[in-house]
């Protein structure tokens, strides 16, 4: 599979080659350079296949810009929720005004909605303007089907059902140069009964360890010093392997990378986090005290129905198992309010993990249908009222264990990696702790990019105000 993914890069590479001048003709016929623009919805996998995206049509000639006013414009959908996704019909109205005075404009549809044979159905009978739709499996094919779609002038449809081989070896334009994400497996074997992802992902795959770390260590030579490891289920990285790997070994080949400085990784299944990831963690230099570990409910009843498979009582022990073995972590976690058959009993057991596993964060999402998942036909569909009100509760209960949390910190110096100027205030920028939670402080653009100590002046809830030591 893998000499497969090295091949057919090599033949993208050359399509693309051959792409370029096509679009170099195009260019010089409108007398000035053709733009492109990526709208990206959803998750970090999405961004960072939008930076593959953007990396093969800069190769192509097409120059960036931030309006969707452009020659070619591409949106990189979402379906995990149905709002999802109305945004994109919505987009898809403006562009097709924008196509009116722009004829040869091209718009290009992928990621995980495009998997929905019902959308694309639709797509083809209402939205004929676009000119191609390419799912979550092949996006490495983009010059490939704007070649096609320029020597063909009619709707260009290319979608897998799943994908044996990984392609990774192509261009890539990241939005820093100094932090990245790199896949490490795609798909989910889960099948979490309110969740479409398996369904538009496909099954789990996994990259060789090799490629990770040829990957990365390219990346460093480059200036990155952290990097985020990416996957729908990091936990069971390895395992469909011909030489099968345990995510906490990777993560320890990843940390003798000579000149990386941090290490994070997301998305982490409670079902499948090890003893041995604990110990790494514990005795790592380089992982961030940081980790993103998805409850959904604290109903051992719900999270059956959600088949989660584990219990409260089992994740509340990997709470105490992570806290006993790394005191300064930081945990983060989703929640959904709403769950079909969800009772006034069922919430309460929510707010009690919530309480005891004292999040840093959580990210609290209202149940909504998601249409062709088991969830979806459930009996006992929760009113919006009851819904809503549980919701405030439960924003109320994180605020107050957060802050409690996060003013933990407060006088001490820390480490800190600089991101960029704060948007609130020109003169200080913005930083992120190992723990994930952001910290202002006076400096200017020379900083970012950098690991600077910095001194935790106050803590302001979800942030620190600071001072950068001497």
């Amino acid at each position: 599979m893998r000499e497969q993914g090295q091949q057919e890069a090599q033949r993208q590479l050359m399509i693309i080659e051959q792409c370029k001048e096509r679009i170099a003709a195009l260019t010089r016929e409108a007398g000035r350079p053709l733009t492109y623009h990526i709208s990206t919805f959803g998750c970090q996998m999405n961004f960072k296949d939008s930076e593959k995206l953007a990396g093969i049509l800069e190769q192509l000639g097409y120059v960036e810009t931030d309006t969707e006013e452009a020659d070619f414009v591409l949106l990189n959908t979402c379906t995990v929720r149905e709002n999802a996704n109305q945004k994109v019909y919505g987009h898809l109205g403006i562009l097709k005004s924008y196509k009116k005075k722009n004829p040869h404009m091209m718009i290009a549809l992928c990621g995980c909605m495009m998997q929905e044979e019902l959308v694309v159905a639709k797509l083809r009978e209402s939205y004929r303007f676009v000119d191609i739709i390419f799912g979550t499996h092949n996006i490495y094919k983009l010059a490939e089907l704007i070649q096609t779609r320029l020597e063909s002038k009619g709707m260009v449809i290319d979608l897998w059902q799943d994908a044996k081989e990984i392609v990774e070896d192509l261009p890539s334009v990241r939005k820093y140069s100094f932090k990245a994400g790199v896949n490490i497996m795609f798909g989910c074997n889960n099948f979490c009964s309110y969740c479409i992802v398996p369904y538009v992902r496909g099954r789990e795959r996994s990259r060789e360890p090799e490629d990770i770390i040829h990957e990365i260590e390219e990346m460093v030579s480059q200036g990155v010093v952290e990097v985020m490891l990416l996957g729908q289920n990091v936990n069971s990285y390895g395992k469909t392997l011909e030489h099968p790997i345990s995510f906490a070994e990777l993560l320890q080949r990843v940390e003798q990378i000579e000149g990386l400085k941090r290490i994070r990784f997301m998305t982490s299944h409670p079902k499948d986090l090890s003893d041995d990831l604990i110990e790494v963690m514990k005795n790592s230099e380089k992982i961030c005290r940081h980790m993103h570990l998805p409850v959904q409910s604290g109903s051992s009843r719900l999270l059956e129905k959600m088949n989660r498979r584990y219990t409260k009582e089992h994740y509340l022990e990997l709470v105490h198992k992570l806290r006993t073995a790394i005191p300064d972590i930081s945990l983060t976690t989703d929640i959904i309010v709403g769950f079909p058959g969800e009772t006034e009993e069922d919430f309460e057991e929510t707010i009690d993990v919530v309480r005891k596993a004292e999040y840093d964060s959580a990210y609290t999402f209202i149940y909504s249908k998601r249409t062709g998942t088991p969830a979806a036909t459930m009996e006992n569909q929760v009113s919006e009222d009851v819904v809503k009100e549980r919701f405030q509760r439960l924003l109320d209960v994180v605020a107050e264990c957060s802050a409690k949390r996060t003013g933990r910190l407060e006088g001490e110096t820390v480490e800190v990696l600089v991101e960029g100027i704060s948007e609130q205030d020109a003169s200080m920028v913005t930083g992120r702790l190992s723990n994930n939670l952001l910290v202002h402080f006076k400096g200017d653009e020379s900083l970012i990019g950098s690991l600077c100590m910095v001194h935790l002046d106050q803590a302001k809830g979800f942030y620190y105000i600071g001072t950068k030591a001497d």
